[in-house]
């Protein structure tokens, strides 16, 4: 049997889009002579549904177009699809999440796998284990399968299919996958919507490995590539021999088509990326997917002459190509004349729009109705913040101009310190470096400039990377005024953030304190592309309000 290895890109809710490029797949797929196409989890109605599941609508829509489908899959191929069908009624009421919520009168939802021959009837496999950890919420709508993985015959061969998180057992003492059958397995099947992490490969590899051995059969992990809100799915979709071996990998963050021979052992290798790559494949997929899926056709961001925003730069272009993105240089008092001159450059380099608005007039207006009316005559804060927010206000007034999406180029050190300004330097529609260490943005940096380095020429301007941090909000000012130094920041956020562990140090005890009077600015920050196991955002749920004075 030739399988074909879909690893697509899914629209939300757009099921009409998504069963056209299923049936594009899978007529690629013939061509190639297979007999079999899987595609990713929910790969009809996209990825994840979450509270659209509160819509009867939506499900029922769904399914309209998953019988559509059906019935236009070409003669002599079978198709595995990733859907939501109706659970099947109990006898009895639990009193589970859909109770505590209201929602007993809804229809609950199984998110299935459906295992499609034209003109003969579906049969359905449903995903037993429900994430409910981190940016995952699926039991909130959906009822768990009772058994773990079914089984399909085809073509003379018995496919065992799972759906993503039912193959996860082996990390976290379930044993339930342990207690399927060892024999009558010719190929095992994991249909998964993982999103990307720079720990995560390690995981997957490591858990189709035992699953191979366990079966002692070959493993075709399919996952799915592209965005939806912070989540990125990286796709490097998989095959693994009955010997844990990997065979070969699909392309990282973009769509691709793979062919396994299960009598050949037929397969192909795409080319390895390193981390650094792969990390700007993987920002660039979340910006050009949340424009692309919610309608937007340009972007725009503060260009200030700093690290952070000339790296959004770059990472902008790359998603949309220069002629959508716009820089706006917002030069105030205290600015350092060449930081305007080095932002010019940066966008002369990139191809971009760059429009100039100082702020100083606004400034002086705001500092002269401050002084009278709230009578704060010496600079301080109000003023620092007052310069943030007349940006913020700029920058939003072009969005409101011109329907262009505000990207916003603050990093996880500082989100994590809570050195942003809200409605000021914390504005924006999406934050690409938002679960990036600081550190982590220099290395993007330097190898932007590696890439030019052949041509004898940098894309970023020396002085940007080499200049010491500022928001140039006061005379000389630094970052170091206000923060630790950042390699020691930066770790203390990799251990408290990222890994959850106990503050020691004088600085992991100062950012412990920190983090606590900063949670109201991050439940206002705009949503942040996750690349890390544990990201501001969606998956984390800090309180904002207690007395956190012991916690350490």
């Amino acid at each position: 049997m030739r399988i074909a290895i879909a690893q697509m890109n899914s629209t939300l809710g757009h099921f009409t889009a998504n069963s056209e490029k299923m049936l594009e797949l899978i007529a690629r797929a013939q061509a190639r002579r297979c007999d079999l196409v899987v595609f990713p989890e929910l790969s009809l109605a996209g990825y994840p549904p979450n509270d659209l599941l509160e819509r009867e609508d939506f499900v029922v829509k769904q399914l309209q177009a998953l019988r559509d489908f059906h019935r236009r899959i070409p003669k002599g191929i079978a198709v595995l699809v990733g859907a939501l069908t109706p659970a099947k009624r109990r006898t009895a009421v639990k009193a589970d999440s859909r109770l505590q919520a209201g929602s007993l009168s809804r229809r609950p939802y199984y998110n299935s796998a459906l295992f499609l021959v034209r003109g003969r009837r579906p049969q359905i496999i449903s995903k037993h284990r429900l994430p409910n950890y981190d940016v995952f919420d699926e039991a909130r709508h959906l009822e768990s399968a009772p058994e773990l993985s079914g089984l399909v015959k085809w073509k003379g061969c018995r496919l065992r299919v799972s759906i993503c998180e039912d193959m996860w057992g082996w990390l976290d003492g379930d044993n339930s996958i342990r207690k399927l059958p060892r024999r009558g397995t010719d190929l095992f099947i994991n249909m998964s919507g993982s999103p990307f992490t720079r720990t995560k490969l390690v995981a997957r590899e490591e858990i189709i490995k035992r699953t191979a051995k366990h079966f002692r059969a070959p493993v075709i992990y399919v996952n799915m590539v592209g965005a939806q809100d912070e989540l990125v799915f990286d796709g490097r979709s998989m095959v693994f021999n009955a010997k844990g071996q990997c065979l070969s990998r699909l392309a990282a963050c973009e769509e691709d088509l793979g062919v396994f021979d299960l009598e050949t052992g037929e397969t192909g290798e795409r080319p390895a990326v390193n981390e650094v790559e792969l990390l700007r494949r993987v920002l660039v997929l979340g910006i050009r997917d949340f424009a692309r899926k919610t309608g937007i056709a340009k972007v725009h961001f503060g260009l200030s002459g700093g690290i952070d925003s000339a790296v959004v730069a770059c990472l902008a272009v790359d998603a949309l190509g220069p002629q959508s993105v716009i820089a706006l240089t917002l030069p105030g008092p205290f600015n350092d004349p060449r930081s305007l001159e080095v932002a010019q450059t940066l966008g002369r380099r990139l191809g971009i729009r760059v429009v100039n608005m100082p702020i100083e007039p606004a400034f002086k207006a705001f500092s002269d109705t401050v002084s009278d009316g709230l009578n704060v005559k010496d600079f301080g804060i109000v003023h620092e913040n007052l310069q943030a927010r007349i940006r913020g206000t700029l920058l939003m007034a072009f969005s409101n101009a011109h329907g262009s999406l505000l990207l916003n180029t603050g990093n996880k050190s500082e989100y994590a310190a809570g050195y942003t300004t809200l409605y000021g330097d914390q504005c924006g529609g999406l934050a690409p470096l938002g679960d990036l260490l600081k550190r982590e943005i220099y290395e993007l940096a330097e190898y932007y400039n590696r890439q030019y380095e052949s041509a004898g020429e940098e894309l970023i301007p020396r002085f940007i990377i080499d200049r010491p941090p500022s928001a140039e909000l006061r005379p000389n000012q630094k970052d170091q005024d206000s923060l630790p130094p950042y390699e020691e920041l930066d770790a203390a956020v990799e251990k408290l953030v990222q890994k959850r562990k106990t503050a020691k140090t004088k600085t992991e005890k100062w950012l412990v304190r920190a983090l606590a009077k900063s949670e109201f600015k991050r439940w206002q920050a705009p949503p942040v592309l996750k690349v890390s196991d544990h990201a501001f955002g969606r998956g984390r749920r800090m309180p904002i309000a207690g007395f956190f004075d012991g916690l350490s």
